[in-house]
């Protein structure tokens, strides 16, 4: 065990790391309109595990998503998903990756109403021309409770089943690790409650690793592990967190800004 600065206690893992952020740096603007998004961040995502950044509005936790995905350039650092280093690759190469190893879930939910739900669903192999793993695919579409519903177009779908047609289309390819922005931000509680548990069984029972930003601590409590960020460096970290710990973490980096 390790105690952070803020006094948690923070267990020690040893899985296999998913992806890699060392002294990861993010930088907008120049002279006196600079922004420091991301400070020197060094982080690591184990593999089968389901991890939630958070941090007050502003502090790079989305900004960090986004590099250790592919989908925003790198001021300094290293960025790598498995053995890839993310700043080596050309525009090509990176989007080979994002589409091959990498499996996003976003606020909206970027469905084609022209499309079912299962056409959707496999939409990002189709356009690669690849072929999906039947038998995962049906593993896919049943942990995420949507095997009556292929055929339906996504206007026939409430919200929280739209939002799992996106979850099970950023699994199906079966990615290296998914990342989730906000995933339950359009959702109703009781919807966002059903997203959140099929990210988690994802882990636990398909094996998946998922990275996922919110502003949310019902919604951090899912996870098995909380990243915690402010002013662009990652200043805490808690395991197995619950709603109330993680709203109490907050209020004390809230507590801790204003007397600084």
């Amino acid at each position: 065990m390790t105690t952070s600065p803020y006094g948690t206690q923070t267990a020690v893992r040893t899985a296999a790391v998913a992806a890699r952020a060392t002294d990861l740096t993010k930088v907008y603007g120049q002279g006196e309109t600079q922004v420091v998004a991301l400070d020197a961040v060094s982080v690591d995502f184990r593999q089968a595990e389901f991890t939630a950044i958070m941090g007050p509005s502003g502090s790079g936790k989305s900004t960090l998503m986004h590099c250790m995905a592919g989908l925003d350039s790198v001021s300094g650092g290293s960025a790598r998903i498995g053995d890839t280093e993310l700043t080596a690759l050309n525009d090509k190469k990176l989007t080979q990756l994002r589409r091959d190893k990498i499996g996003f879930i976003f606020q909206a939910f970027n469905l084609l109403p022209t499309l079912n739900a299962l056409e959707n669903i496999t939409l990002p192999m189709d356009i690669a021309g690849r072929k999906p793993d039947q038998k995962w695919l049906d593993m896919v579409v049943d942990t995420v409770g949507l095997s009556g519903r292929l055929k339906h177009r996504p206007n026939q779908l409430s919200g929280g089943q739209q939002q799992r047609v996106a979850v099970a289309r950023a699994l199906a390819g079966r990615p290296e690790i998914m990342f989730a922005d906000e995933p339950t931000g359009n959702l109703d509680s009781r919807s966002g409650a059903e997203v959140l548990g099929f990210l988690r069984n994802s882990v636990r029972e398909l094996g998946q690793t998922v990275v996922m930003v919110t502003h949310d601590p019902v919604a951090a409590s899912y996870a098995g592990r909380v990243v915690f960020l402010a002013d662009g460096r990652i200043v805490d970290e808690m395991y197995e967190p619950t709603a109330d710990a993680v709203l109490d973490r907050m209020k004390a980096f809230d507590a801790k800004g204003r007397t600084s």
